[in-house]
């Protein structure tokens, strides 16, 4: 099958009771492992692109490499294209006019009514195209390529506002902000991060069989951070969203939870452990593959123990 939206795969994910991972790419090794690993499982998936990845791989590499994947994972599973955190109506315009099938317009960090005016407006161009759209309302805290809230100005989404804003913008999802963070979180000592399932519940209420979505979702897998921190990395204190909460939320109304961060640590410890042992090596392939192989491993794990795709495809 050619990329396809997430409609449907957001219709399935609501009423089975588990979430579709939503996995940001930056290279052909990371899309590799993705993919590779949710035709392993049956699984659906989303592959998000945000604007340092497109400025790093730049956009038709990327739209090409996510390509290659649907070809060759045979059309067995669906994969959706998204854009993550499209900044303005122009940068999701030009995403859906060069082959994205989903998008999103991040307008939270504007006055509630100017998000409302950028959000329908991208639904508008989108919709007109067949293209789906994601917004958030609420901000979350942290720092992720250029989404960059401190933690005093962030603020959960309000209740009371999630019809107002689906019913006057049209978008098809909606990023809400309950306690989940960008970037690898850090939390001050004695502290635990925590999901305010109670918001979700009343955001459900509200919006019966509509599809929310949670960004800031890695768990920072210790054994990785471990591993950076033994070959030379400084990552003590680093910590993320409790997995047994992502489960929860999913087998609610989200429908998408976004990993990032713990795709780099992945990668990264894998990189890392590869040249301490083996210093002669200078062919990128072979700690690279290493790099890649941490990053099947863990979103196998993701699939199978968070989201609960396994076998939805």
């Amino acid at each position: 099958m050619p990329l396809v939206t997430t409609t449907e795969m957001f219709k399935k994910a609501y009423n089975g009771g588990y979430a579709i991972g939503a996995f940001n790419v930056n290279n052909m090794e990371i899309v590799q492992a993705i993919t590779e690993a949710a035709r392993e499982l049956h699984s659906p998936v989303i592959l998000q692109a945000s604007a340092g990845a497109r400025k790093y791989a730049q956009a038709a590499y990327l739209r090409h490499l996510v390509e290659a994947a649907v070809e060759a994972t045979d059309n067995e599973i669906p994969i959706a294209l998204h854009l993550d955190h499209g900044a303005d109506f122009e940068v999701c315009k030009d995403c859906i006019d060069n082959g994205f099938t989903s998008v999103m317009i991040d307008g939270s960090s504007r006055p509630y009514e100017e998000n409302i005016e950028v959000s329908r407006k991208v639904a508008d161009y989108a919709h007109d195209n067949g293209v789906v759209v994601e917004a958030e309302l609420g901000t979350l805290a942290g720092v992720e390529d250029d989404v960059n809230v401190a933690a005093e100005t962030a603020q959960y989404t309000d209740p009371d506002q999630v019809v107002d804003f689906v019913n006057r913008t049209g978008v098809d999802s909606l990023a809400i902000a309950i306690g989940t963070s960008h970037g690898a979180y850090k939390f001050k000592p004695g502290t635990q991060p925590h999901i305010r399932l109670d918001i979700l519940a009343e955001i459900v209420e509200k919006l019966p069989g509509f599809p929310i979505v949670l960004h800031g979702s890695s768990s920072v897998p210790q054994s990785h951070v471990k591993t950076i921190n033994e070959y030379g990395g400084a990552l003590q204190g680093a910590i993320g969203i409790p997995e047994d909460q992502l489960r929860d939320a999913a087998r609610s109304a989200v429908c998408k939870i976004n990993i990032d961060s713990d795709l780099r640590l992945a990668m990264t410890a894998g990189v890392r452990e590869h040249l301490a042992k083996h210093p002669s090596h200078f062919d990128p392939r072979q700690y690279l593959a290493d790099g890649r192989n941490n990053v099947k491993a863990l979103v196998r794990d993701k699939i199978i123990n968070v989201l609960g795709s396994e076998n939805k495809a």
